[in-house]
C-alpha cells in the first residue's frame, strides 16, 4: 500500500510495506500539522491488523513538528494497546531533536535503521 499526500507547501509521501509480522511505513518530508492527518490515517490503517511491530523509517523525514510528534504519540498509543512494539528507525539529528527536546526519546523505541528496528 502506498500513499502520496500534497500540500500547499509541504509534500509527505508515505510508503507501507511488510516484512514478515512487521508493517514498516517509509515517510519522505515533513511532518507538520498540513501532512499530520494524513499520516494519521495511513497509521490508523496500518495497525488496525494489530501487527506486532510497526516500524517507522523516518530517514528520510526532514522534519516533524508538535502534530507530527502528537501523531506519533497516539500511534504509539494505540499499538501499546494491543501490546504491540513500535520502533523509529534511522531519525536525523534535526528529528531526533524534536524527540530528545521533548524527552520522547525515552518513551520510543529507537532504532538506528529499519534492520535494527525488525530485531527489537
Amino acid at each position: 500500500m502506498s500513499a502520496r499526500f500534497n500540500s500547499e507547501d509541504e509534500d509527505l509521501k508515505i510508503d507501507t510495506c511488510r516484512d514478515g509480522d512487521a508493517i514498516i511505513l517509509r515517510t519522505r518530508g515533513e511532518v507538520t500539522v498540513f501532512t499530520s492527518p494524513a499520516f494519521r490515517e495511513t497509521l490508523r490503517q496500518a495497525t488496525e491488523s494489530m501487527p506486532p511491530l510497526v516500524v517507522l523509517d523516518l530517514q528520510e523525514t526532514t522534519y516533524v513538528d508538535s502534530s507530527g510528534v502528537a501523531t506519533l504519540v497516539e500511534a504509539l498509543q494505540t499499538v501499546n494497546r494491543y501490546k504491540g512494539r513500535l520502533v523509529l528507525a534511522g531519525m536525523s539529528r534535526r528529528v531526533r531533536g524534536v524527540f530528545e527536546i521533548a524527552r520522547l526519546d525515552t518513551i520510543f523505541l529507537v532504532a538506528a535503521d529499519v534492520a535494527e528496528a525488525l530485531k527489537a
